[in-house]
Protein backbone atom coordinates (compact mmCIF):
# COMPACT_ATOMS: atom_id res chain seq x y z
CA UNK A 1 0.00 0.00 0.00
CA UNK A 2 1.08 3.59 -0.97
CA UNK A 3 1.75 5.82 1.88
CA UNK A 4 4.15 9.08 2.70
CA UNK A 5 7.33 7.34 2.55
CA UNK A 6 6.98 6.12 -0.94
CA UNK A 7 6.04 10.11 -1.58
CA UNK A 8 6.69 12.40 0.71
CA UNK A 9 4.68 14.71 -0.80
CA UNK A 10 1.63 13.26 -0.12
CA UNK A 11 -0.30 14.96 2.90
CA UNK A 12 -1.08 11.54 5.25
CA UNK A 13 -4.59 13.70 6.30
CA UNK A 14 -5.79 13.73 2.49
CA UNK A 15 -4.28 9.87 2.09
CA UNK A 16 -6.47 8.51 5.34
CA UNK A 17 -9.67 9.97 3.79
CA UNK A 18 -9.20 9.19 -0.30
CA UNK A 19 -10.89 5.70 0.01
CA UNK A 20 -10.24 2.58 -1.83
CA UNK A 21 -10.18 3.80 -5.17
CA UNK A 22 -7.69 6.82 -3.92
CA UNK A 23 -5.49 4.09 -2.36
CA UNK A 24 -5.21 1.62 -5.20
CA UNK A 25 -4.89 4.36 -7.67
CA UNK A 26 -1.50 5.73 -5.64
CA UNK A 27 -0.17 2.15 -5.96
CA UNK A 28 -1.45 1.83 -9.95
CA UNK A 29 0.42 5.30 -10.46
CA UNK A 30 3.56 3.82 -8.40
CA UNK A 31 3.53 0.66 -11.18
CA UNK A 32 2.38 2.24 -14.70
CA UNK A 33 3.86 5.26 -15.67
CA UNK A 34 1.17 5.80 -18.70
CA UNK A 35 -1.83 6.34 -16.32
CA UNK A 36 -2.80 9.72 -16.26
CA UNK A 37 -5.88 10.90 -13.56
CA UNK A 38 -8.05 13.24 -14.93
CA UNK A 39 -11.14 15.14 -12.59
CA UNK A 40 -13.92 17.43 -13.28
CA UNK A 41 -12.91 19.44 -10.22
CA UNK A 42 -13.84 17.09 -7.82
CA UNK A 43 -10.40 15.22 -6.54
CA UNK A 44 -11.22 15.71 -3.23
CA UNK A 45 -14.69 14.00 -3.14
CA UNK A 46 -12.98 11.07 -5.90
CA UNK A 47 -10.05 10.37 -3.84
CA UNK A 48 -7.92 11.56 -6.32
CA UNK A 49 -5.65 14.07 -4.22
CA UNK A 50 -2.96 11.77 -3.38
CA UNK A 51 -2.52 10.77 -6.91
CA UNK A 52 -2.56 14.35 -7.94
CA UNK A 53 0.24 15.62 -4.98
CA UNK A 54 2.35 12.68 -5.84
CA UNK A 55 2.47 12.44 -9.54
CA UNK A 56 1.06 16.32 -10.62
CA UNK A 57 2.60 16.24 -14.37
CA UNK A 58 0.06 13.06 -13.86
CA UNK A 59 -3.12 14.90 -13.05
CA UNK A 60 -5.52 17.13 -15.08
CA UNK A 61 -7.98 18.99 -13.50
CA UNK A 62 -10.45 19.67 -16.40
CA UNK A 63 -12.56 22.05 -14.08
CA UNK A 64 -16.71 21.72 -14.30
CA UNK A 65 -16.86 20.37 -17.75
CA UNK A 66 -17.57 16.67 -18.65
CA UNK A 67 -17.31 16.56 -22.34
CA UNK A 68 -14.43 18.29 -21.50
CA UNK A 69 -13.43 15.27 -19.26
CA UNK A 70 -14.21 12.89 -22.03
CA UNK A 71 -12.41 14.85 -24.88
CA UNK A 72 -9.49 15.19 -23.54
CA UNK A 73 -9.29 11.58 -21.89
CA UNK A 74 -9.61 10.11 -25.34
CA UNK A 75 -7.12 12.91 -26.85
CA UNK A 76 -4.30 11.23 -23.88
CA UNK A 77 -5.06 7.77 -25.00
CA UNK A 78 -4.16 9.22 -28.81
CA UNK A 79 -1.31 10.07 -27.54
CA UNK A 80 -0.38 6.97 -26.02
CA UNK A 81 -1.42 7.40 -22.15
CA UNK A 82 -3.99 5.44 -20.13
CA UNK A 83 -6.83 8.02 -18.94
CA UNK A 84 -8.69 7.30 -15.76
CA UNK A 85 -11.65 10.09 -15.85
CA UNK A 86 -13.56 10.78 -12.63
CA UNK A 87 -16.34 12.71 -11.93
CA UNK A 88 -20.19 11.53 -10.15
CA UNK A 89 -22.75 9.36 -12.40
CA UNK A 90 -24.83 11.64 -13.23
CA UNK A 91 -22.50 13.98 -14.77
CA UNK A 92 -21.22 11.17 -16.62
CA UNK A 93 -23.52 9.47 -18.17
CA UNK A 94 -26.39 11.71 -18.48
CA UNK A 95 -23.99 15.13 -19.17
CA UNK A 96 -21.35 13.83 -21.28
CA UNK A 97 -23.45 10.62 -22.56
CA UNK A 98 -22.39 11.50 -26.38
CA UNK A 99 -19.16 11.90 -25.79
CA UNK A 100 -18.52 8.69 -24.09
CA UNK A 101 -20.39 6.74 -27.08
CA UNK A 102 -18.97 8.47 -29.70
CA UNK A 103 -15.28 9.07 -28.65
CA UNK A 104 -15.25 6.66 -26.87
CA UNK A 105 -17.05 3.22 -27.36
CA UNK A 106 -17.16 3.71 -30.58
CA UNK A 107 -13.69 4.04 -30.96
CA UNK A 108 -13.10 1.45 -28.04
CA UNK A 109 -10.81 4.13 -26.82
CA UNK A 110 -9.18 2.98 -23.93
CA UNK A 111 -10.46 5.27 -21.49
CA UNK A 112 -11.22 4.66 -17.69
CA UNK A 113 -14.71 6.09 -16.97
CA UNK A 114 -14.61 6.12 -12.64
CA UNK A 115 -18.27 7.30 -10.91
CA UNK A 116 -18.52 8.42 -7.73
CA UNK A 117 -21.89 8.79 -6.14
CA UNK A 118 -23.38 6.03 -8.01
CA UNK A 119 -27.46 5.55 -7.49
CA UNK A 120 -28.65 7.01 -4.33
CA UNK A 121 -25.59 7.62 -3.02
CA UNK A 122 -25.82 11.24 -3.05
CA UNK A 123 -27.66 13.82 -0.55
CA UNK A 124 -28.32 16.54 -3.06
CA UNK A 125 -31.75 14.70 -4.52
CA UNK A 126 -32.90 13.49 -7.57
CA UNK A 127 -30.59 16.26 -10.06
CA UNK A 128 -27.29 14.52 -8.59
CA UNK A 129 -28.10 10.54 -7.77
CA UNK A 130 -26.97 8.26 -10.52
CA UNK A 131 -30.18 5.78 -10.92
CA UNK A 132 -29.98 5.22 -14.68
CA UNK A 133 -26.02 5.04 -15.04
CA UNK A 134 -25.69 1.45 -15.79
CA UNK A 135 -28.79 1.82 -18.15
CA UNK A 136 -27.19 4.01 -19.98
CA UNK A 137 -23.98 2.23 -20.43
CA UNK A 138 -25.24 -1.09 -20.58
CA UNK A 139 -26.51 0.04 -23.93
CA UNK A 140 -23.53 1.02 -25.09
CA UNK A 141 -21.16 -1.39 -27.78
CA UNK A 142 -18.13 -2.24 -26.43
CA UNK A 143 -18.08 -0.57 -22.77
CA UNK A 144 -17.58 -2.92 -19.82
CA UNK A 145 -19.45 -1.72 -16.91
CA UNK A 146 -18.70 -2.21 -13.20
CA UNK A 147 -20.47 -1.84 -9.85
CA UNK A 148 -18.02 -3.43 -6.94
CA UNK A 149 -20.02 -4.47 -3.87
CA UNK A 150 -17.15 -3.32 -1.16
CA UNK A 151 -14.21 -1.04 0.04
CA UNK A 152 -11.60 -4.48 -1.10
CA UNK A 153 -13.32 -4.78 -4.12
CA UNK A 154 -13.40 -1.28 -5.27
CA UNK A 155 -9.72 -1.42 -5.05
CA UNK A 156 -9.12 -4.86 -7.00
CA UNK A 157 -11.46 -3.59 -9.83
CA UNK A 158 -9.37 -0.06 -10.31
CA UNK A 159 -6.19 -2.21 -10.98
CA UNK A 160 -8.51 -4.58 -13.27
CA UNK A 161 -9.99 -2.02 -15.51
CA UNK A 162 -7.14 -0.22 -15.83
CA UNK A 163 -5.23 -3.06 -17.06
CA UNK A 164 -8.31 -4.07 -19.15
CA UNK A 165 -7.72 -3.12 -22.58
CA UNK A 166 -10.99 -0.71 -23.65
CA UNK A 167 -13.35 1.33 -22.43
CA UNK A 168 -14.57 0.75 -18.89
CA UNK A 169 -17.20 2.41 -16.85
CA UNK A 170 -16.54 2.05 -13.24
CA UNK A 171 -19.11 2.72 -10.50
CA UNK A 172 -16.60 3.98 -7.26
CA UNK A 173 -17.24 3.54 -3.74
CA UNK A 174 -15.93 6.32 -1.69
CA UNK A 175 -15.41 3.77 1.46
CA UNK A 176 -18.40 4.63 3.49
CA UNK A 177 -21.30 3.08 1.85
CA UNK A 178 -21.40 -0.70 3.00
CA UNK A 179 -19.18 -3.02 5.02
CA UNK A 180 -17.14 -5.78 3.38
CA UNK A 181 -18.53 -8.87 2.23
CA UNK A 182 -17.30 -12.16 3.04
CA UNK A 183 -15.98 -13.13 -0.49
CA UNK A 184 -14.29 -16.33 0.93
CA UNK A 185 -10.78 -15.09 -0.61
CA UNK A 186 -12.36 -14.35 -4.19
CA UNK A 187 -10.67 -11.79 -5.72
CA UNK A 188 -12.02 -9.36 -8.64
CA UNK A 189 -12.34 -10.38 -11.93
CA UNK A 190 -13.96 -8.89 -14.79
CA UNK A 191 -17.31 -10.76 -16.06
CA UNK A 192 -17.18 -13.35 -13.25
CA UNK A 193 -20.35 -13.68 -10.84
CA UNK A 194 -19.55 -15.13 -7.55
CA UNK A 195 -22.02 -17.52 -5.65
CA UNK A 196 -21.33 -16.13 -2.16
CA UNK A 197 -24.52 -18.10 -0.14
CA UNK A 198 -25.48 -20.85 -1.36
CA UNK A 199 -29.11 -21.83 -1.37
CA UNK A 200 -32.08 -24.08 -2.77
CA UNK A 201 -35.24 -21.90 -2.65
CA UNK A 202 -34.71 -18.72 -4.52
CA UNK A 203 -31.81 -17.03 -5.85
CA UNK A 204 -30.81 -13.26 -4.68
CA UNK A 205 -29.02 -11.54 -7.88
CA UNK A 206 -27.36 -8.71 -6.74
CA UNK A 207 -24.74 -5.95 -7.27
CA UNK A 208 -22.88 -3.02 -5.72
CA UNK A 209 -24.34 -2.18 -2.37
CA UNK A 210 -26.89 -4.12 -2.57
CA UNK A 211 -24.62 -7.00 -1.84
CA UNK A 212 -24.66 -6.60 2.03
CA UNK A 213 -28.19 -6.08 2.25
CA UNK A 214 -28.87 -9.03 0.16
CA UNK A 215 -26.88 -11.26 2.70
CA UNK A 216 -28.83 -10.07 5.46
CA UNK A 217 -31.86 -10.53 3.55
CA UNK A 218 -30.90 -14.04 2.97
CA UNK A 219 -30.03 -14.59 6.91
CA UNK A 220 -33.43 -13.09 7.73
CA UNK A 221 -34.95 -15.83 5.24
CA UNK A 222 -33.21 -18.52 6.56
CA UNK A 223 -34.64 -17.65 10.34
CA UNK A 224 -37.99 -18.48 8.84
CA UNK A 225 -37.03 -21.45 7.03
CA UNK A 226 -35.82 -20.26 3.48
CA UNK A 227 -32.70 -21.09 1.87
CA UNK A 228 -31.41 -18.29 -0.27
CA UNK A 229 -28.95 -18.15 -2.48
CA UNK A 230 -26.83 -15.02 -3.34
CA UNK A 231 -25.05 -14.43 -6.61
CA UNK A 232 -22.90 -11.22 -6.67
CA UNK A 233 -22.82 -9.75 -10.17
CA UNK A 234 -20.19 -7.37 -9.76
CA UNK A 235 -19.48 -7.32 -13.75
CA UNK A 236 -22.93 -5.68 -15.04
CA UNK A 237 -21.34 -6.13 -19.09
CA UNK A 238 -19.92 -8.55 -20.00
CA UNK A 239 -22.74 -10.15 -18.15
CA UNK A 240 -22.31 -13.95 -16.97
CA UNK A 241 -25.65 -15.21 -17.79
CA UNK A 242 -24.22 -18.49 -17.48
CA UNK A 243 -24.29 -18.17 -13.89
CA UNK A 244 -27.47 -16.53 -13.51
CA UNK A 245 -28.91 -19.28 -15.59
CA UNK A 246 -27.21 -21.94 -13.55
CA UNK A 247 -28.88 -20.21 -10.52
CA UNK A 248 -32.26 -20.23 -11.96
CA UNK A 249 -32.33 -24.16 -12.59
CA UNK A 250 -31.35 -24.52 -9.20
CA UNK A 251 -33.97 -22.27 -7.52
CA UNK A 252 -36.39 -22.32 -9.79
CA UNK A 253 -37.28 -18.09 -8.16
CA UNK A 254 -35.19 -15.29 -8.83
CA UNK A 255 -35.03 -11.65 -7.00
CA UNK A 256 -32.80 -8.90 -8.37
CA UNK A 257 -31.09 -6.26 -6.03
CA UNK A 258 -29.28 -3.28 -7.04
CA UNK A 259 -28.36 0.32 -6.75
CA UNK A 260 -30.84 1.62 -9.70
CA UNK A 261 -33.64 1.78 -11.22
CA UNK A 262 -35.50 -1.38 -12.25
CA UNK A 263 -35.45 0.14 -15.97
CA UNK A 264 -32.45 -1.24 -17.72
CA UNK A 265 -30.10 -2.16 -15.01
CA UNK A 266 -29.66 -5.37 -13.11
CA UNK A 267 -32.97 -6.59 -13.26
CA UNK A 268 -33.18 -5.90 -17.22
CA UNK A 269 -30.13 -8.04 -17.84
CA UNK A 270 -31.16 -10.76 -15.42
CA UNK A 271 -35.17 -10.58 -17.42
CA UNK A 272 -33.44 -10.64 -20.73
CA UNK A 273 -31.43 -13.77 -20.37
CA UNK A 274 -33.81 -15.57 -19.11
CA UNK A 275 -36.47 -14.50 -21.31
CA UNK A 276 -33.81 -14.79 -24.40
CA UNK A 277 -33.38 -18.81 -23.03
CA UNK A 278 -37.10 -19.63 -22.63
CA UNK A 279 -36.72 -21.33 -18.52
CA UNK A 280 -39.84 -19.59 -17.47
CA UNK A 281 -38.17 -18.93 -14.32
CA UNK A 282 -40.24 -15.49 -12.17
CA UNK A 283 -38.01 -12.66 -11.09
CA UNK A 284 -38.56 -10.29 -8.51
CA UNK A 285 -36.71 -6.54 -8.71
CA UNK A 286 -35.23 -4.70 -5.95
CA UNK A 287 -34.63 -0.84 -6.98
CA UNK A 288 -35.65 2.07 -7.69
CA UNK A 289 -39.38 2.86 -9.21
CA UNK A 290 -39.87 4.17 -12.08
CA UNK A 291 -39.56 7.61 -10.19
CA UNK A 292 -36.74 9.93 -8.82
CA UNK A 293 -35.56 9.83 -5.94
CA UNK A 294 -36.04 11.78 -2.79
CA UNK A 295 -33.33 14.36 -0.89
CA UNK A 296 -32.31 12.65 2.32
CA UNK A 297 -29.29 10.53 4.07
CA UNK A 298 -29.10 7.42 2.19
CA UNK A 299 -30.40 5.57 4.53
CA UNK A 300 -33.74 7.74 4.74
CA UNK A 301 -33.68 7.47 0.63
CA UNK A 302 -32.87 3.73 0.65
CA UNK A 303 -36.47 3.12 2.88
CA UNK A 304 -37.89 5.39 1.21
CA UNK A 305 -37.35 3.89 -1.74
CA UNK A 306 -37.03 0.36 -0.86
CA UNK A 307 -33.35 -0.42 -1.40
CA UNK A 308 -33.21 -2.59 1.56
CA UNK A 309 -32.86 -6.09 3.14
CA UNK A 310 -36.53 -6.25 4.00
CA UNK A 311 -37.49 -5.48 0.27
CA UNK A 312 -35.35 -8.29 -0.53
CA UNK A 313 -37.05 -10.19 1.65
CA UNK A 314 -40.89 -9.14 0.62
CA UNK A 315 -39.48 -9.72 -2.67
CA UNK A 316 -38.48 -13.57 -2.37
CA UNK A 317 -41.46 -14.58 -0.35
CA UNK A 318 -43.05 -12.79 -3.54
CA UNK A 319 -41.54 -15.20 -6.19
CA UNK A 320 -41.76 -18.23 -3.67
CA UNK A 321 -45.02 -17.76 -4.01
CA UNK A 322 -44.85 -17.17 -8.02
CA UNK A 323 -42.75 -20.19 -7.89
CA UNK A 324 -45.32 -22.51 -6.32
Amino acid sequence: MSDMRTHPAVDPTVLARSGPFGHAMLEIGERRSDVVALSADVAGVTGLSPFAQAFPERFVNVGMAEENLIGVAVGLWKAGFTPVATTFAVFATRRALDFIAIQCALNRANVKIVAALPGIYSTFGPTHQGIDDLAHMRALPNMTVIDPCDNAEMAEAAHAVVDHEGPVYLRELLGRETPDVDRAGHTFRIGEGQIIREGTDVGIVTSGVMVRRSLDAADELAAHGVSAAVLKMSTIKPFDGASVLALASETGALVTAENHSIIGGLFSAVSEIIAREGTGVPVRPVGVRDEFCSFGTNAYVARTHGLTADAVVEAANGVLTAKR
